[in-house]
């Protein structure tokens, strides 16, 4: 079935930039390790040197290298005082700098006897060597991960400064599977994501279901159309105001954008292809001002095979990573296997009329 399209279509750039107008990243809040993962790092303070000092790194005997100059098992060196055992992790006593293995002191006479020599710093793990003391847990900018959080966990630390947008998602129509891919996705990216399912598809039960104002993005899925039964561009006209709706993206025509008070809101259509599409383009730059977020990362690889677009619309591509080159897998309409498959994806602009075959291109990491 043909989809149908409102009258006009927006510019990309021009509804991308109207969202963005006037929005300023969140303030930071301390969260829990377990909460922080995947957020953005904010104003989090350089952590302490660790270890504070020396540190065994095996177990073993803890000697001074100077001293054991020339000893083998053919020339033990004779030891007045016994040496002391440290095991892996102990403080490293005073005026020792090395670790020797089990076998290489021979403790059955009377007397110690080291059969081989020390190197300084073997078996050890120096102070400020884990953490230098000049290092936050999470770079300014960047999310949150498993490394991080070794080094906050190293550092003692159980809370760390992040920006999380709290995310609101209106779902208009039966489209579960969408709903929960976009909740997912947005869950991955460290957002604070709250779901909730509209009484009915008409204008007053979606606005309903808009709620207080108390997130700071909401998103509808489904009902972004303009068949009889999709109210969600008419239920926020009721509520706050429509900024455009249907844009020259694809896939993704349908979406709308608006703004409820302050709160950005975008439309996304209810078939998962276009309501991801929508999410990438649009959500996303969103999400990444509230957040305050580094410029996402991108590869370049020369592509497999030629991408053609039509001129006027911005089309995205889905590409995957093969030979060192980007395979396209679809363009402008994306197949569920596509999404399953993609490592990446492309954004054509409307000025093109897309890429020729081995030309080289940036492309956005489905996941970094």
């Amino acid at each position: 079935m043909t989809q149908r399209l409102p009258s006009s279509l927006t510019p990309l750039d021009t509804a991308l930039a109207a969202l963005l107008k006037g929005l300023d990243p969140l303030a930071p809040v301390q969260l829990p390790l377990a909460e922080a993962a995947g957020c953005i790092a904010a104003g989090n303070p350089l952590l302490a040197a660790q270890p504070p000092r020396d540190v065994a790194a095996a177990d073993g005997w803890a000697l001074c290298a100077n001293d054991l100059v020339g000893a083998s098992s053919y020339s033990p060196l004779l030891l007045t005082m016994a040496p002391v055992w440290v095991d892996d992790g102990d403080a490293m006593p005073a005026g020792c700098d090395c670790v020797l293995d089990a076998d290489a002191v021979d403790m059955s006479g009377p007397l110690a006897q080291v059969l081989a020599e020390g190197v300084p710093g073997q078996g050890i793990r120096r102070a400020g060597s884990d953490i230098d003391g000049r290092t936050p847990a999470a770079a300014e900018g960047c999310p949150v991960g498993p490394a991080a959080l070794l080094l906050a966990r190293a550092a003692g630390l159980d809370r760390l400064s992040v920006r999380r947008p709290r995310l609101r998602i209106v779902n208009v129509s039966g489209a579960i599977e969408t709903m929960h891919l976009i909740a997912d996705i947005a869950r991955a990216a460290g957002l604070d994501v709250q779901t909730h399912q509209a009484g009915a598809r008409d204008a007053v039960s979606i606005a309903e279901a808009f709620g207080a104002p108390s997130c700071d993005l909401l998103l509808t899925i489904g009902g972004s159309g303009v068949g009889r039964k999709d109210a969600a561009v008419t239920a926020l006209a009721q509520r706050g105001d429509v900024i455009a709706h249907g844009l020259a993206l694809q896939p993704g025509r349908t979406a709308a954008i608006g703004r409820l008070g302050t709160v950005p809101v975008v439309a996304l259509p209810g078939s998962p292809d276009h309501a991801l599409a929508a999410w990438l383009a649009l959500a996303l730059p969103l999400v990444d001002r509230l957040s305050a977020r580094l410029p996402r990362r991108q590869m370049t690889l020369p592509l497999a095979r030629k991408i053609a677009s039509s001129v006027g619309i911005a089309e995205m591509a889905l590409l995957a990573e093969e030979h060192h080159a980007w395979v396209p897998l679809a363009v402008g309409e994306w197949p569920l296997q596509a999404i399953a498959r993609a490592d990446a994806w492309l954004l054509v602009p409307a000025s093109d009329e897309g890429f020729a075959a081995g030309a080289p291109v940036d492309a956005y990491l489905m996941r970094e």
